[in-house]
C-alpha cells in the first residue's frame, strides 16, 4: 500500500488540497429523531406517513438509533489519525452534522479546497450524483468564501476495499457448520435501485450492476484461492422501497434465499458488498429479515462483515487523495471496470439526463438499448482502463475559476456546456443547482444509509 501523507501539498500538475470532507448519509440517534429523519430522506416524494411508520418500526429493534453516525465517528477518528495534520471534517445528507454546517465550519476555518470522500463505492444517482448535488446545494447555502470541492473517485475494486471483504467472507464461511460450509454459496448484496435508475448509472449506463458483479467476481475468486476451493456466487438486492408496479433490480435477497432452498442448497454467506459499514440495511434487512428467511427455509447462513475502519480501507482513502495530488500516483484496481474516473462527466448518473430516454426504451442485461443497437459499456471493450479523468471536468467549485493560491489546472470549466443565460460559462456547482431546480426528476428511491 502506498503512503498518501496528510501533509503533502501535491506535486506538479496535481491539486493543492488543504482538508478532507467525509460525506455520508446520516441517521437518527434516538427515538425522537426517527420520523424527522425519514421525512428528510423522503422530502418531496409524497411518501405516505403509513409507509414511514413501517420503516420507523425497523429502528425500534435498536432503540431508535441507527449505527451509521457512530460508525462515521469511528471512521472520522481513524482518518484524522491517518491523515494528520490534514484537517478532516464530516457532513451528512439527511441528519446532523449536515453538509451545509460542515461547509460553513470549513469556511470559518479558512479551508480553500477540500477533497470529498463519499461513503458509497458504486456508481448510481443516490450513491454518487445526488451527493454531488448535495455538495452543490451546501455551497449555495453557505455562499461566498466557501471552499472548492474535489470529489474522490469511486473505489469499488480498490484493494483497500476488496481485501478486507475477502477476509470477512473467509471468516463467515468458516463460521458455518462443518457439514455444509464447503458448498456454501456467496450471496453478494447491495441496495436495490429502480431498474431505470440502474440503467442510467455511470457516464454511459449500466455501471451500478456491472461494478457490483465485477467486484463480487474478484472477491469470490480470492476467497476460493484462500480456501483452496471455489464457492458459487450470485448477486441479490435488499431494502427495496417504492410502488410495487415500478421494476427494480432483482432478485431480492429473501427471494434469492428461498430459491436456494428450493434448489436443495444448504448454506449461504450473505456478503454486503454494497455497504461500507454495518448500518440499518445491514443490521435489520440482512441480520434480521434475511437471516429469518434463511432459517424458515432450512438454510444455514452467515453474514460477512463490512470494511468499517479496517486500516487498509483507511489507507485507501489516503491513496485516493494522493491520486488527486499526484497525477502519476498508482491507481490500483482489481477488475476490468476500474479504476473509476476522477471527475464525473455532465449528466453522469442523471435520471433526467440524455440516457434517461434510452432507459425507458428498453434494457438488455446491463446494456442500455440505444438507437442503432449501440451498447454503452463504459470502456468500449473489457480490460481497457479509463483515463484518470474521463469525460468533461466536473469538480465542484465554490469560488469560481482560477482561485489564486491554488495549484493545479482549472477544474470547473465545462467546455460542452451551453452556458448560463448571460452567455458566461457555468461551474459544476451552478449547473447542478440549476438542473436540480429546473428539471422535473423522477422520484429516486428513499435509498437508505
Amino acid at each position: 500500500m502506498t503512503n498518501g501523507a496528510g501533509a503533502d501539498r501535491g506535486g506538479p500538475g496535481g491539486l493543492d488540497v488543504d482538508a478532507l470532507l467525509l460525506v455520508s448519509f446520516g441517521g437518527p440517534e434516538g427515538p425522537g429523531d426517527v420520523m424527522p429523519f425519514l421525512r428528510n430522506v423522503t422530502r418531496g416524494r409524497a411518501v405516505p406517513e403509513l409507509r414511514l411508520a413501517e420503516v420507523a418500526a425497523h429502528y425500534d429493534h435498536f432503540d431508535g438509533r441507527s449505527p451509521i453516525n457512530d460508525q462515521n465517528r469511528a471512521l472520522l477518528a481513524a482518518l484524522r489519525e491517518r491523515l494528520a495534520p490534514l484537517p478532516v471534517y464530516w457532513g451528512n445528507r439527511n441528519w446532523a452534522p449536515y453538509l451545509a454546517d460542515a461547509v460553513a465550519r470549513m469556511r470559518a476555518d479558512g479551508v480553500r479546497r477540500a477533497a470529498c470522500f463519499v461513503t458509497a463505492a458504486f456508481a448510481s444517482y443516490s450513491g454518487c450524483r445526488q451527493y454531488r448535488e448535495d455538495l452543490a446545494e451546501a455551497l449555495r447555502q453557505v455562499g461566498p468564501g466557501a471552499p472548492d470541492f474535489v470529489k474522490l473517485r469511486l473505489f469499488f475494486d480498490h484493494p483497500g476495499f476488496v481485501e478486507p471483504m475477502v477476509d470477512h467472507c473467509v471468516r463467515a464461511v468458516g463460521s458455518l457448520p462443518a457439514a455444509v460450509r464447503d458448498g456454501a454459496r456467496l450471496v453478494f448484496t447491495a441496495h436495490a435501485l429502480p431498474l431505470e435508475q440502474a440503467v442510467v448509472s455511470g457516464p454511459d449506463g449500466g455501471a451500478y450492476e456491472r461494478q457490483l458483479r465485477a467486484t463480487a467476481e474478484v472477491i469470490a475468486a480470492r476467497v476460493g484461492t484462500r480456501l483452496g476451493r471455489s464457492h458459487p456466487w450470485q448477486l441479490a438486492f435488499c431494502s427495496r422501497s417504492g410502488p410495487p408496479g415500478v421494476p427494480w433490480l432483482e432478485p431480492d435477497i429473501n427471494d434469492a434465499l428461498v430459491a436456494l432452498a428450493e434448489d436443495g442448497e444448504q448454506a449461504a454467506v450473505i456478503v454486503p458488498v454494497g455497504f461500507v459499514s454495518d448500518h440499518m440495511e445491514v443490521v435489520y434487512d440482512l441480520d434480521v429479515e434475511a437471516v429469518r428467511t434463511a432459517g424458515e427455509h432450512g438454510i444455514a447462513v452467515a453474514r460477512a462483515g463490512t470494511v468499517g475502519t479496517d486500516p487498509r480501507f483507511v489507507d485507501m482513502v489516503a491513496d485516493l487523495l494522493a491520486e488527486r495530488r499526484h497525477p502519476d500516483w498508482d491507481r490500483p484496481a482489481l477488475s476490468d471496470e476500474g479504476p473509476a474516473h476522477d471527475v464525473c462527466p455532465l449528466h453522469c448518473c442523471d435520471p433526467a439526463g440524455p440516457l434517461a430516454f434510452w432507459a425507458r426504451t428498453g434494457v438488455n442485461g446491463s446494456r442500455v438499448v440505444m438507437a442503432g443497437g449501440a451498447g454503452t459499456r463504459a470502456h468500449g471493450r473489457p480490460g481497457v482502463r479509463r483515463p484518470a479523468a474521463a469525460g468533461v471536468p466536473a469538480d465542484l467549485c465554490g469560488r469560481g475559476h482560477g482561485r489564486p493560491g491554488l495549484s493545479g489546472p482549472g477544474l470547473c470549466g465545462q467546455p460542452n456546456d451551453p452556458g448560463s443565460a448571460d452567455g458566461r460559462p457555468r461551474d459544476e456547482a451552478t449547473i447542478l443547482v440549476e438542473e436540480r431546480a429546473s428539471v422535473a426528476r423522477p422520484d429516486p428511491p428513499p435509498a437508505g444509509e
